[in-house]
């Protein structure tokens, strides 16, 4: 058995914006390493604005997006490998499954909703006929409280979109993944449904055994819900580790903005914290991409691209701040410039 269950190494995607000659690159997710253990089902959110690129991140762990450079491997199999060893086809199907943000766009109007699930089962190999498949069907409906003559003979649009967010994640359970990626899967349902769609999440992960990539803005349902935490500015994880220990004490300024801007029951929110649209010099930066929002900058930040930390066991931060704030951050007797000019 392989250590890991999902790994990202060195990934990064660039995408041109404009013409050839004229345009502008963009790295949209730049050097990006991440690991999710395999020992148990847990699950990893990537947190950051519009625009951070966790969004492209989602898309090519299913293999939507090509990478420019880097690898990403499942159970130790590579997705993008040209040679035999690669995950490819049904073999990936059966273990990783998605879940998108809009249900309506995922289901067709014209066609009835419970033949995506039956093909599913019956396409991917896990019935070998429609008899099978409707056992299959019915028990990953009932798993997400829906039963199947709710479901059968009906249309998108007799569903609401919780309804029909609940049956997407009863398609992603047909073929038993080891790894459901799921891009923002409650902003498009109504505010009073949204924690029954993460709750289940929490259910399914022990009830199957699956481990879920949780793709989301929300810090709030990010740390309810997640194991592990990756934060993401511009491109860049910056911060990553156990969630309770980023959002109970964060190694990087960003993080700290990010839970400054959510208000609390017991504190005023007296601060307007706006977080900007993209700035492509921000994408484009040579050094820390942060920099120009930081209140603990300084002159290295400027010039130099930050080193990725070793906070603690399992805790990373793409910062010099750990080493100022966190003694143990470094390797004992390191400076911040020796560390400026490791990252060189």
């Amino acid at each position: 058995m392989s250590e890991n269950l999902l790994e990202l190494r060195n990934v990064t995607k660039v995408f041109r914006i404009g013409g050839l000659v004229f345009g502008t690159r963009l790295v949209a997710v730049d050097d990006v390493s991440l690991s999710l253990p395999a020992a148990e089902p847990s699950i990893l959110s990537i947190v950051g604005e519009s625009g951070s690129g966790k969004t492209t991140l989602a898309r090519i762990i299913l293999e939507l997006e090509q990478p420019t450079s880097g690898d990403v491997l499942i159970d130790d199999h590579p997705l993008f490998s040209k040679g035999g060893d690669g995950l490819k086809g049904r073999e990936y199907y059966r273990a990783v499954q998605p879940i998108f943000q809009n249900p309506f766009e995922a289901f067709s109007a014209r066609k009835k909703v419970d033949r995506y699930l039956f093909n599913a089962a019956i396409r991917l190999g896990i019935a070998a006929n429609r008899k099978e498949a409707r056992e299959i069907v019915a028990e990953v409906l009932e798993s997400v409280g829906l039963d199947l003559s709710r479901v059968e003979g009906k249309y998108a649009n007799q569903f609401s979109g919780g309804e029909l967010q609940r049956i997407s994640v009863a398609r992603s359970l047909i073929p038993r993944p080891k790894l459901i990626v799921a891009d923002e899967p409650v902003s498009m349902i109504d505010a009073s449904l949204r924690m029954n769609i993460v709750n289940l999440f929490l259910e399914l992960k022990e009830r199957y055994k699956v481990s879920f990539v949780y793709i989301t803005h929300d810090l709030s349902t990010a740390y309810y819900v997640s194991d592990y935490i990756a934060i993401m500015y511009r491109g860049s994880v910056v911060e990553y580790g156990p969630s309770d220990q980023i959002l109970t004490d964060s190694a990087h300024p960003y993080t700290e903005l990010l839970l400054d801007s959510v208000p609390t029951v017991d504190h005023k929110w007296e601060r307007d914290v706006k977080l900007p649209d993209i700035e492509i010099k921000e994408f484009q930066a040579q050094a820390c991409k942060f920099a120009k929002r930081c209140k603990y900058v300084q002159a290295i930040c400027e010039n130099t691209a930050p080193p990725m930390v070793q906070v603690s066991d399992e805790r990373q931060a793409l910062c010099f701040k750990p080493v100022d704030f966190a003694p143990n951050a470094s390797e004992p007797g390191q400076t911040i410039e020796g560390l400026a000019s490791a990252g060189k």
